[in-house]
């Protein structure tokens, strides 16, 4: 059994049957421990389950297809080999505030009142950086969310797209639920987003923002669905404007000034140096990507229009952005944005030097609970790898990037075959053959995959097709003149 494809078909319910039968364990939080990249933790919820506990679970399983086979999955997990009782703090410090662990909320949907924010706060997250506020009335479509996911599958999309603007509250209401969470969360970090459209509309929120006791304010640069001209990308992808509203805040407030960047730009290195030549104390990294999706279901009284991408399937592009970021000569303070969903997504932005990430997208698809595994993996990992503190991890992998110029071209790496994995269906010479170099045949009795090594270029896109992991890796050798 392959106990990730298992755990994904799982419906991650809210007060799980599964576990209300097993009365020995939690099976469904040991799922979620799967689903989410901590297998074997994972045990440590159904340690004292029989095999007749696991089997009430299974029956009460509520999958719409077929029980998820639960105690088929426990008994594929080996004992984890790390001790739980050492794992570090995840503490860290962002702009000189200290913070128990680096996972944000991210300014959106998921933080729009104070029962929100605190529920998130209880369930173990750091901070929020609450949905942004602004002067302007706020009035919302519907719908306002689609989604991108493989035909016939429901509930588990890659990409998401939202035409969600700014917070719809009174500007006083915000910062009264702001002042609220700080007084009763004193330890929680608590940044405001701000959008304004004049300097007098920046300077006053930034104001209001210190006053209710905000640790920080971000400046959203970055909104890819304004309605109101002047305001969101328009004004981020203009290095001149995000230097002035960023200076005229600088001088208004003794709090840190993080401006928030858009991905909709060719060199986002030029607005984010223009705001630390203002003055500001980080760089909040990347809002959605401009987007268009077709689903008629989406549609706003038969209309469509152009709006923020995020969810999984932009990290590549985010960790893009973040890494010109961490190159740029002033080595500004990150916060990481896009596509965090697993808490290796996470440690990806922090070894490319981000503080602190923000998550939004795995928040509304799975709840604020995912913040268990987030900081579980994350803490697993640093104890594997003998790291005492977070911030040993922050821009470690930075060094091991190079321009295309200067990436090695005169040794190679072919693939290796599994063939007790292999099961024979042919993926790989499929694709070597029809988009790659020829390099595979399969034997047509024995349906075994056969390397042409003269033909091959070690472009390894047959690893990346075959669909049970039968293909791995030899040693680097020097390529044959």
């Amino acid at each position: 059994m392959n106990i990730y494809e298992e755990a994904h078909r799982c419906l991650l319910c809210l007060d799980a049957p599964c576990t209300k039968a097993c009365k020995t364990g939690d099976p469904a939080r040991a799922i979620r421990a799967v689903r989410f990249d901590n297998h074997k933790p994972a045990l440590r919820w159904v340690k004292d389950c029989n095999d007749a506990d696991l089997e009430r679970a299974e029956q009460a399983c509520i999958h719409h297809n077929w029980p998820i086979r639960i105690k088929e999955m426990i008994r594929n997990i080996h004992q984890d080999d790390v001790d739980d009782s050492h794992y570090p703090a995840l503490s860290i410090t962002f702009c000189g505030i200290k913070c128990e662990n680096p996972f944000f909320l991210a300014s959106s949907a998921v933080c729009t009142n104070y029962e929100m924010v605190a529920k998130a706060f209880d369930a173990g997250w750091a901070g929020v950086f609450y949905k942004t506020i602004c002067m302007q009335e706020i009035r919302e479509v519907s719908p306002r969310f689609d989604a991108m996911h493989d035909n016939a599958t429901h509930g588990d999309f890659y990409g998401f797209r939202n035409m969600e603007q700014l917070s719809e509250n009174a500007v006083e209401t915000d910062f009264e639920i702001l002042h609220r969470l700080k007084e009763n969360y004193p330890t929680k970090v608590v940044v405001a987003s701000i959008m304004g459209q004049t300097e007098d509309e920046w300077i006053s929120l930034a104001k209001m923002a210190e006053e209710a006791g905000c640790d920080a304010v971000e400046l959203n640069f970055s909104c890819p669905q304004m309605k109101h001209e002047g305001m969101g990308s328009d004004v981020g992808q203009s290095p001149e404007l995000v230097k002035t509203y960023t200076a005229c805040v600088k001088r208004s407030v003794g709090i840190p000034v993080i401006p928030k960047m858009t991905p909709n730009i060719t060199h986002i290195t030029e607005p984010a140096r223009a705001c630390l030549q203002a003055g500001a104390d980080a760089i909040s990294a990347i809002n959605t990507i401009k987007s268009v999706t077709m689903d008629y279901n989406a549609e706003v009284t038969g209309q469509r229009t152009i709006s923020g991408y995020s969810g999984r399937a932009v990290r590549p592009i985010a960790l893009r952005y973040v890494l010109e970021l961490a190159e740029m000569e002033e080595k500004p303070q990150l916060s990481g944005i896009g596509g965090i969903e697993y808490w290796r997504d996470a440690l990806e932005f922090i070894q490319l030097g981000c503080s602190n990430v923000q998550v939004c997208t795995a928040v509304m698809q799975y709840g604020y609970r995912i913040i268990d595994d987030l900081t579980l993996g994350l803490q697993r990992y640093m104890a594997k790898h003998g790291i005492t503190e977070l911030q040993q991890l922050v821009g470690e992998q930075l060094s091991t990037f190079r321009t295309p110029a200067q990436l090695d071209r005169d040794t190679i790496i072919y693939p290796k075959f599994n063939l007790e994995n292999c099961v024979g269906c042919g993926r790989c010479a499929i694709s070597c053959n029809d988009g790659g170099h020829q390099a595979i045949t399969l034997d047509p009795e024995k349906r075994r995959p056969r390397l042409i090594g003269a033909k091959c270029v070690g472009c390894h896109l047959c690893r990346l097709v075959c669909p049970t992991g039968a293909i791995g890796l030899t040693k680097r050798t020097v390529k044959k003149k």
